[in-house]
C-alpha cells in the first residue's frame, strides 16, 4: 500500500545511486517495516520495503551519504521490540520511483522466520486506554504495531492481516486511514481494532448475559465482586479469576477445580511505584524482580511473601512465596481498575493439561467451577500459558516458558546436518524444533497424560513446522519407553535419536555456556530413565554433551509402588526406612503387605533420586504425607526450613563397582525422626546435609580427574535454599559454578537438551 508522499522526498531529482538490502531476525510483528518507512522519508530517500518469508526486504535510493546514514540508523534506531541483522547489502539498479512505499507481501524467497512472542500493552496505548476523549476508551483489545498479540494471533507468515485471526475484522474507515498513514503508530499495525470494526466482548453469568462489550466488562467486574469465580478469555487461553481476598470464592475455586492445595497466582493492579505499590505491600520486591515484573514478557514471578499479606495462607498454603503477576492485556488493565484490587489468576485447565481456548471446552470441562465467563470473538490461535519466574543464586531464571518469552529462540554452536524436531519429557512437556544454526523452544504445553494433552502436543509439533517453514528429518525422544512423546517418535517414521534423561538435562546447560570444555554436571530431579535401565534422580555426569560419564550419584533404594510414590512421599519414607533396616513409628499401619511386595521387588524398581529422598524428609518431618500436587513435599520441605542456618550431617561416600562415589543418606535417618528438635531445624539439617554431600563428590571427582566447571540442572535446583548452599559450598571450595538462565532447569528444558546430545550422534 503507497504512503503519503513527504513533498521533500518529491523533490529528490535522480537517484545517484540504489542499494538492495536483506534484513533479518526479528524483524516481522514488531512495527519494522513502518520504521523503515518513516526512516527512508527523514533521509530524503525514495524506494519500497517488503516482507519475504520472515525477513524484509529493502530497495533504497538517494544520494550516496544518505544511504549510508540510512544504512546506520536501520539497526541502531530500530523498534525496542525487535532485533535486526543486516544480512546483506548490494548495489542495485536504480528503479523510477519518487516516493517510498510499503509493497505487497511475498511468500517466496528463502525462509528466515523469527516468530514474535506476545506483547504487553504499551504506554502510549494504556494513555489512550484510559482517555475519555479517545475512540478507542475502555477498548479492551486496543493495540499498535509495539504492543499486542503476535504468537496466538499469526495463522502463518508472512506477517500480514488476512493471515492473523484477525482477517475476518475488516478495518473501518477510521482504522484504515490510520493502518495508511505513515506518521501514525498504527501504520500497518496488523491486529488493528476498534469498537467499531473490531472483536467484541460478552458476559454469561450471574443469571444475566450482557453482549455489549461495556456493560460486559462492567458485568464481570460486578461479578468478581460479588465474590463469583469468572472464566476469563484472554491472550493465550482462559483464566479462572476471583477476589483475591474473598476466602469462601478461593475456597471454593480449590474444591471445585480439585486443586485444595497447589499454590495460586494473582494478579495485581499497576499502580504508584511503577505500577508496584500493590505488589510491595504483599511482598518483598528487589531489583531484578521488579525489572522483570514489569518487562515486555509480563510473567508470573514467585516473590517472597510479607508477613502482613492477609489472604496468603489460602493462595500459597504452607509456603513463604506468591506467584505475582501485572496486567499485560488491556482487558486485564480493566478488570483490574475496575475491581481495584488483586485476582487470583490461574489457568483455566484441567489439572496438568493445557490452557482451554474456547468457550465450548470452558463449559463442557470446566463448568462446574466456573460461576460466571467473560469471553470475546477474537480467535486464539494455539494457547500459551503464562511465563513461570524464581530468583535462584541471586538471578531470575525460568520455571515454564509462556506468553512473552516463547516460542524462545537459541542459537546453536555448529549447524545441524538436517532439521531435528525434539519431543521433550512426559511432564512439564515442551518440545523444540532446530535446523541449521538455529533452535526454538516451544511455549509450555504440560502434561501428556490425556487425550487433550496429546493433541496439543501434536498440533504444536505440526504448527511449529508450518510456521517457521522447516521439517524435520529426525526426532530425538526421552530414552523412557513407556513416555507418550517416544511413542510419539517411534511412530512418527522419522530417524528415532533416543536421549537418556539426565543426559538431556546435563546437555542444556552445557548448550548455555558453549565455551567450556568440560563439564560436572549434578542433574538431580525425581525419576528418569537411567543408561542401566533403572530411574536416576541424583546423578554427577562427567564430560560434555555425547560424551558424558556417570562417577557419582545417591545410594539406591527400591519405591514401593513406583511411579505412586510421586505423589505419596510417605512410601518413599518407607522404602528408606526398610533399606536402612529402621522403624518408622509413624509408618502407616496396613503398610505391611507393601513390605512383603518391596521385599519381593514386586513393582518396586530401584532409584537413586534426589528427588525421592525430598519427599522422604517431608514424610518422615511430618510435613507430608500424601501430596495433591507434584513436588509439594519438597516445597513444603523447604518453606519449613525457613532462614534457619543448621550444621550438616556427613554423608559418607562410598564408591560402587563401576568406580561411582555414591552419597549414603542413611545417617540423616535418626535427624529426621527426631521428634525432639523443631520441624524447621530438621528440615534446614537436611538442606545443609544434601548440599554438603554434593560438594563433597564434586572434590572427589576433582581429585580424580582434575579441573572442570560444575552444572546444576534438574528440578530439584529449583529449590533456591538447596541450590544457593550448593552454589556457596562449591564456590568456596573453588569451583565455577553455572545453572540455566534461559530454559527451564526442570522438565521443561530437556527439549532443548535433547536437541543438543541427537546432534552430536547426527554429525
Amino acid at each position: 500500500m503507497a504512503g503519503n508522499v513527504d513533498p521533500a522526498s518529491a523533490s529528490v531529482e535522480l537517484p545517484l545511486s540504489a542499494l538492495r538490502l536483506s534484513v533479518g531476525g526479528q524483524v516481522q510483528g514488531v512495527g519494522f517495516r513502518p520504521f523503515v518507512f518513516r526512516l527512508a522519508r527523514r533521509h530524503g530517500l525514495t524506494g519500497w520495503v517488503r516482507n519475504d518469508l520472515g525477513r524484509v526486504t529493502i530497495q533504497v535510493q538517494g544520494a550516496a551519504a544518505s544511504l549510508d546514514a540510512f544504512c546506520r540508523d536501520l539497526i541502531a534506531q530500530a523498534p525496542a521490540i525487535a532485533r535486526p541483522k543486516l544480512l546483506s547489502r548490494a548495489a542495485a539498479g536504480v528503479e523510477p520511483c519518487d516516493d517510498f512505499r510499503i509493497v505487497a507481501s511475498a511468500a517466496s524467497g528463502q525462509s528466515d522466520v523469527h516468530v514474535p512472542t506476545d506483547y504487553f500493552t504499551c504506554p502510549d496505548c494504556r494513555r489512550e486506554l484510559n482517555d475519555p476523549a479517545d475512540r478507542r476508551y475502555r477498548y479492551p483489545f486496543i493495540n499498535c504495531t509495539q504492543c499486542g498479540p503476535r504468537y496466538t494471533l499469526i495463522e502463518r507468515l508472512p506477517y500480514d492481516r488476512p493471515n492473523t485471526a484477525m482477517a475476518g475484522f475488516a478495518l473501518c474507515p477510521a482504522c484504515a486511514a490510520e493502518y495508511a498513514e505513515p506518521a501514525d503508530r498504527r501504520f500497518h499495525a496488523e491486529p488493528l481494532a476498534c469498537p467499531v470494526c473490531g472483536p467484541r466482548l460478552w458476559f454469561v453469568g450471574a443469571g444475566q448475559r450482557s453482549d455489549d462489550t461495556g456493560q460486559a466488562l462492567d458485568a464481570a467486574v460486578a461479578a468478581l465482586r460479588e465474590g463469583l469465580i469468572v472464566a476469563v478469555k484472554g491472550v493465550g487461553g482462559y483464566h479462572l479469576l476471583c477476589d483475591a481476598a474473598n476466602d469462601a470464592a478461593i475456597d471454593r475455586l480449590r474444591a471445585t477445580k480439585s486443586r485444595p492445595d497447589k499454590p495460586l497466582a494473582v494478579l495485581f493492579p499497576e499502580q504508584g511505584e511503577a505500577g508496584l505499590a500493590a505488589v510491595r505491600a504483599c511482598c518483598d520486591l528487589d531489583a531484578e524482580q521488579a525489572v522483570l515484573l514489569t518487562s515486555p514478557a509480563r510473567p508470573i514471578v514467585l516473590l517472597p511473601l510479607r508477613d502482613e499479606c492477609r489472604p496468603s495462607g489460602r493462595l500459597a498454603p504452607g509456603l513463604n512465596e506468591l506467584g505475582v503477576m501485572l496486567p499485560y492485556s488491556p482487558l486485564h488493565h480493566l478488570l483490574l481498575q475496575g475491581f481495584g484490587g488483586p485476582l487470583v489468576a490461574t489457568s483455566a485447565n484441567v489439572s496438568g493439561e493445557p490452557v482451554l481456548t474456547e468457550a465450548d471446552d470452558v463449559d463442557a470441562r470446566l463448568g462446574h467451577v466456573v460461576e460466571a465467563c467473560l469471553h470475546h470473538d477474537r480467535p486464539i490461535v494455539r494457547p500459551a500459558d503464562d511465563s513461570l519466574y524464581r530468583c535462584i543464586g541471586g538471578r531470575c531464571r525460568p520455571l515454564r516458558l509462556g506468553r512473552g518469552v516463547a516460542p524462545l529462540e537459541l542459537p546453536l554452536a555448529r549447524p545441524l546436518p538436517r532439521p531435528l524436531l525434539a519431543v521433550g519429557g512426559h511432564m512439564k512437556n515442551s518440545i523444540a524444533l532446530a535446523w541449521d544454526d538455529r533452535v526454538v523452544v516451544s511455549p509450555h504445553i504440560g502434561e501428556l497424560g490425556s487425550p487433550r494433552g496429546l493433541d496439543v502436543f501434536a498440533r504444536v509439533i505440526t504448527d511449529l513446522q508450518a510456521l517457521y517453514g522447516v521439517r524435520a528429518e529426525a526426532v530425538a525422544c526421552d530414552a523412557h519407553p513407556g513416555y507418550a512423546g517416544t511413542r510419539w517418535a517411534r511412530a512418527s517414521g522419522l530417524q528415532l535419536l533416543p536421549v537418556f534423561h539426565h543426559h538431556a538435562h546435563a546437555a542444556q546447560l552445557a548448550a548455555e555456556y558453549p565455551g567450556h570444555a568440560r563439564w560436572l554436571v549434578f542433574s538431580w530431579d525425581g525419576v528418569g530413565y537411567g543408561a542401566d535401565g533403572s530411574l536416576w534422580g541424583g546423578e554427577a555426569l562427567l564430560g560434555s554433551p555425547g560424551d558424558w560419564q556417570r562417577v557419582a550419584s545417591l545410594r539406591p533404594f527400591h519405591l514401593p509402588g513406583g511411579e505412586r510414590a510421586g505423589r505419596a512421599p510417605w512410601r518413599s519414607a518407607l522404602a528408606l526406612c526398610w533399606e536402612a533396616g529402621i522403624d518408622w513409628p509413624a509408618a502407616p499401619p496396613d503398610s505391611g503387605l507393601l513390605q512383603h511386595a518391596w521385599q519381593r521387588r514386586l513393582n518396586s524398581p530401584q532409584t537413586s533420586a534426589a528427588g525421592r529422598l525430598f519427599d522422604a524428609a517431608a514424610a518422615l518431618t511430618g510435613v507430608l504425607q500424601d501430596a495433591s500436587f507434584e513436588g509439594q513435599g519438597p516445597m513444603l520441605l523447604e518453606a519449613a526450613a525457613g532462614g534457619i542456618s543448621a550444621l550438616p550431617i556427613v554423608m559418607p561416600q562410598l564408591r560402587d563397582g563401576e568406580g561411582v562415589w555414591r552419597g549414603d543418606w542413611a545417617p540423616l535417618l535418626p535427624m529426621l525422626l527426631d521428634d525432639g528438635l523443631p520441624v524447621a531445624e530438621r528440615a534446614a539439617c537436611f538442606h545443609a546435609s544434601l548440599a554438603q554431600q554434593l560438594v563433597d563428590q564434586a572434590c572427589r571427582v576433582r581429585e580424580q580427574v582434575g579441573d572442570f566447571t560444575i552444572g546444576l540442572s534438574g528440578g530439584v535446583f529449583q529449590n533456591r535454599l538447596l541450590t544457593e548452599l550448593v552454589m556457596e559450598g562449591l564456590q568456596q571450595a573453588g569451583f565455577e559454578v553455572r545453572m540455566p538462565l534461559q530454559v527451564p532447569v526442570n522438565d521443561g528444558g530437556l527439549c532443548m537438551g535433547q536437541v543438543i546430545e541427537a546432534a552430536t550422534a547426527m554429525s
